[in-house]
């Protein structure tokens, strides 16, 4: 008796919730695997400088597990194990990938062709002066790991892109891979030498384009479940003629999506069995690789979302870091939050309804709870009838 082929023809109810799936937000999550669980599962955590609640590094596992301790993300990421083994082996590495993410340590080969490409660059928007960069290798292999202030200093002024010298060598040094960060002290990266940071196993960049991207288009493909050429493209940010030479011999399928206008291609495990489970209530940081494409989200979602930091304040509609709301496996609002001691405040609310309303109510107290504050505060709701309700579900809970 022959198998059953998967389905390849698919509703856009069911690429939601295979897309749910992928990301870890439905079903029960292995809890075992903790936070580093949730990166080799994403294949790829965003970093960024802001922080409302908590940085988004620290948000994306929240999202999925619940509250585990902040502590614990940051150790978890950056703590190499196992503990007294020489050299350490370290479970994460720095680079660009969707933008600057944190990375399981098994992917550093599959970076070459990045790599690669950044020491092929004919030129860089700052200027690198004569020496520096040896002078940096030689000092990170006499004294490392060091951040870019005890290598000398990272920046010339106070400007936020007024790089140093120092600075801008390490960190092209970073992207040649010749230098790598796996941790972050105090937010700052600590850099160590590619050749004593990196296991010996991974360092060397033998595998070459064809085999980085094969392998990246696959991972992608796992990570979102299902998705177009852009999609897949988007999630490490490669270029659309490299996903196209390798899309075919990567492992994944095509399908065909209701309502998609575009050909669609899936992780054939995703379409084995139909996904179900318990769906996770939560916010989600803007940076959360379940809606960083905005086009895909608006397709599998129908919710349009931009986050608006970088907005002039008069020009925003939803808030500063509007953090969308997970529940049911729909996006049901978004919630602009700020801390105040120990008060967590919702500065604007926006709701699908009053059916969202226990579940924007579910996820707020939970954050709280998350970030140590005993408090909700809601200043303003899209629609002032739903403020009432709103309040008096933060009362109940």
């Amino acid at each position: 008796m022959t198998t059953p082929r998967p389905a390849t023809d698919l509703s856009a109810d069911e690429a939601r919730r295979i897309a749910l799936r992928a990301q870890g937000f439905l079903g029960t999550p292995d809890r075992r695997a903790g936070v580093r669980g949730v990166l080799r599962h994403l294949g790829a955590v965003q970093l960024d400088t802001i922080s409302v609640l908590a940085r988004s590094h620290e948000l994306i596992p929240y999202a999925r597990l619940g509250s585990v301790g902040r502590r614990k993300v940051e150790s978890a990421y950056w703590t190499a194990s196992p503990a007294g083994a020489s050299p350490a082996r370290p479970h994460a590495f720095e680079y660009w990938s969707h933008a600057a993410c944190i990375l399981p340590i098994e992917e550093w080969p599959h970076f070459a062709f990045r790599r690669r490409a950044y020491r092929g660059r004919p030129h860089w928007n700052h200027q690198l002066p004569d020496g520096t960069y040896d002078q940096v290798i030689k000092q990170l292999r006499a004294e490392g790991p060091l951040t870019a202030t005890e290598l000398g200093g990272a920046k010339k002024t106070s400007e936020w892109w007024d790089w140093s010298g120092t600075k801008v060598a390490v960190e092209r040094a970073l992207m040649y891979g010749e230098v790598v960060c796996v941790e972050r002290r105090g937010w700052k990266r600590v850099y160590d030498l590619a050749e004593r940071a990196i296991p010996a196993d991974l360092l060397h960049d033998e595998l070459d384009d064809t085999e980085c991207l094969r392998r990246l288009v696959r991972l992608a493909g796992q990570s979102l479940g299902v998705g177009t050429r852009g999609d897949i493209a988007d999630y490490h940010r490669l270029k659309g003629e490299q996903v196209e030479a390798v899309i075919a011999d990567s492992g994944l399928v095509p399908v065909t999506v209701e309502g998609w206008s575009k050909p669609a291609w899936a992780d054939p495990a995703a379409l084995e069995t139909p996904p179900r489970g318990r769906h996770r209530t939560t916010l989600l940081s803007p940076f959360d690789s379940l809606i960083w494409e905005r086009a895909r989200t608006e397709r599998i979602f129908g919710f349009t979302h931009r986050l608006e930091a970088y907005v002039p304040k008069p020009k925003r509609i939803h808030g500063y870091f509007a953090m969308p709301v997970l529940a049911g496996g729909r996006l049901v609002g978004r919630v602009d939050p700020a801390r105040e001691g120990h008060t967590l405040v919702a500065r604007q609310v926006t709701l699908d309804g009053p059916k969202a309303v226990p579940a924007v109510a579910q996820a707020l107290v939970e954050a709280a709870s998350w970030v140590d504050c005993t408090d909700v505060r809601v200043e303003r709701v899209d629609a002032p009838d739903l403020r009432e309700p709103l309040t008096r579900e933060l009362a109940n809970l």
